[in-house]
């Protein structure tokens, strides 16, 4: 068997086909390319017990992954990281057997790690020199660091509010970065525009190439191969762009497909916060796309996506599999941020932090039961936001004395 079954790639909207041997963007319809496999000839050749002889990264699903030479995969470790329960702060909120798949222990310290190797690695195979995109900090990270490992160029444009650490990121790399006075969608019309000038240079922004989905659906992948091959009842996942629902979903469909996982898909959650909820409106409204969402703004960064050129595919994953959209607020987030670590020693993101709010609230209305096996999606390290925290704490003269605690 080859080391990839990929066979070609295809347009989520009208199914027209596509040679995934070329450099793409977007269909010709203007929608996402998804790759597509031999799922008959893997299933044929690899069982889930050859999946687990092999090392624990991503790369172990390698057949249903776009790279089609070993040597070509940069890779700095990413994938399979744990999925950790959650028993004291389960028990607070009513879900006592909620379990987090923790992403800020990849490299670079999100899950964009994922779409980064999978990316880049694939751009790398097919003669592509230097890589550009627009970012809200952390995937534009994750793409300058790849790319960095390939001998490749980097071009990133990021908001001016974006976390100052992923600004240290890029340029440790020797990325070429821009700040922008704007949101994310100010810089991809710049990004776009400085592509259309440039040799060599694929744009590779949310979902206009094929390959950063194939990265982080195997998350999926590697959250059914922990539970044994099962899927939990629940996934609640923060979205932004949407690409980690997508692929998600894609990975559920796949498995399913391959004969490795039985049974109902879990019902998936997309998590967005109040200051900006295009999708969660959209399925509030009954609708099969998002409008742009006006005066975007949260402190989960990560998130602040006004309108996701995939939201149709999120939807529709959302649906399919009754799950849900909830929209919490910034206060809410960050309490529940400071109620984690406080309960179970985890400093996560914030986005994370909004699906931990998210399954409170959706728990306390009832649409999440006690007995749900429950994973929460946290994206990234939470010392990424060192501004989420306040510290104000007392400083002492060093012939000072620490006081003694108050009884009770």
């Amino acid at each position: 068997m080859p080391h990839s079954a990929l066979s070609h790639l295809e347009c989520s909207k009208t199914g027209k086909r596509y040679d995934a041997d070329q450099v793409q963007g977007v269909s010709d319809a203007g929608a996402p390319l998804l790759a597509r496999y031999d799922l008959e000839q893997v299933a044929a050749t690899v069982t889930p017990a050859d999946i687990a002889t092999r090392p624990a990264d991503l790369w172990r699903y390698h057949e249903v992954l776009p790279v089609r030479d070993e040597a070509n995969i940069v890779s700095l470790g990413e994938g399979m990281t744990p999925l950790l329960p959650l028993p004291s702060y389960g028990a607070a909120i009513g879900v006592p057997g909620l379990l987090m798949k923790d992403e800020g222990l990849v490299p670079t310290g999100t899950f964009k790690a994922r779409g980064a190797a999978a990316g880049v690695s694939r751009a790398k195979e097919l003669g592509v020199t230097g890589v550009a995109m627009p970012t809200n900090g952390n995937a534009g990270a994750a793409w300058a660091l790849y790319a960095a490992r390939a001998g490749m160029k980097s071009l990133i444009a990021m908001p001016v509010d974006a976390p100052a650490i992923t600004r240290a990121e890029c340029v440790v790399a020797g990325a070429e970065l821009y700040l922008v006075d704007g949101l994310i969608g100010d810089a991809g019309k710049l990004v776009a525009a400085a592509v259309a000038e440039r040799t060599g240079y694929q744009e590779v922004s949310t979902l206009k190439e094929p390959y950063r989905l194939e990265g982080k659906k195997t998350m999926g992948y590697e959250i059914v191969e922990q539970l044994g091959w099962h899927a939990p009842d629940v996934i609640l996942y923060p979205a932004g762009g949407g690409v980690g629902h997508i692929g998600i979903y894609k990975a559920l469909l796949e498995m399913r497909e391959l004969g490795w996982l039985k049974g109902d898909l879990p019902r998936l959650v997309a998590v967005q916060a109040e200051g900006c909820a295009p999708i969660v409106e959209a399925y509030e409204a009954g609708k099969d796309e998002s409008v742009p969402f006006p005066d975007a703004h949260t402190v989960a960064f990560g998130i602040t996506v006004p309108k996701a050129l995939g939201d149709f595919l999120v939807l529709e994953a959302v649906r399919a599999t009754e799950g849900t959209a909830i929209a919490v607020s910034d206060a809410e987030l960050l309490a529940e941020q400071a109620e984690l670590a406080r309960h179970e020693g985890a400093f996560i993101c914030p986005e994370g932090a909004a699906c931990m709010a998210a399954a409170k609230r959706l728990r306390a209305s009832g649409w999440l039961r006690e007995g749900d096996r429950t994973v929460v999606l946290n994206t990234g390290a939470g010392i990424k936001y060192p501004e989420t925290v306040t510290v104000d704490v007392p400083t002492l003269a060093v012939d000072s004395r620490i006081p003694t605690p108050s009884a009770g």
